[in-house]
């Protein structure tokens, strides 16, 4: 039996966007003061030797990510196929305006309650998503092998990652509740061929979503 390097990764959600709460998906908004002192704080309270950083492309996380690379002297590089899910035409409203709208309110509860029957009108479909994060994941995991990383990125798609990484359905990746800032691991030993990843913890300063 062969045993290679361990691999660890450090599942960083974004901070709080400017605006506030709401369906952002492509929207690309920066990190409000707020949020960048909720991404700081994170790493401030759970330091590691991160040796690389991976981000998806959107401001809210490649900022911070191009940021703290410089501070630690680690490359880091962004990865569209883990940017965020595409909310159609639910993009820009908050979950209250959503609720309140006789369009919207029955198609988003769907949603929630199973995300991969119940597509955002105009959105992206979560197998769509799922596709895409495991190709990226899995060529991530590739190149930088046993190595310690930190990835930033959004709630849907680090519900993905963990969902492949766990055995979690599809149909209940709404059970991950993954709020600004939160904080994971993920360590991935790898046992001849197969991968064993465990869940190592999950910090989050409070539950706001």
């Amino acid at each position: 039996m062969t045993t290679h390097p361990t691999t660890t990764i450090d599942f960083l959600r974004h901070g709080e966007p400017l605006g506030g709460q709401k369906y952002r998906g492509t929207l690309d908004d920066p990190l409000s003061p707020l949020g960048w002192k909720q991404m700081q704080k994170t790493l401030d309270d759970h330091p590691a030797p991160w040796q690389r950083i991976i981000s998806s492309p959107l401001i809210r996380c490649a900022q911070f990510a191009a940021k703290t690379a410089e501070e630690r002297s680690i490359p880091f590089e962004l990865e569209p196929g883990f940017r965020e899910m595409g909310f159609g035409l639910w993009e820009g409203k908050s979950k209250k305006e959503l609720l309140e709208d006789k369009r919207y309110r029955i198609p988003v509860q769907n949603f929630w309650k199973n995300p991969l029957a119940n597509t955002p009108p105009g959105g992206e479909s979560i197998q769509a998503v799922h596709d895409r994060v495991a190709v990226a994941w899995q060529i991530m995991l590739e190149q930088y092998r046993g190595e310690h990383l930190l990835f930033i990125a959004h709630s849907g798609v680090i519900r993905v990652a963990l969902g492949m990484l766990l055995g979690i359905p599809l149909t209940n990746l709404s059970r991950l509740l993954v709020p600004y800032a939160a904080l994971s691991r993920v360590r991935i030993e790898q046992i001849g061929d197969t991968p064993i990843p465990r869940l190592i913890f999950f910090h989050a300063d409070g539950l706001d979503p």
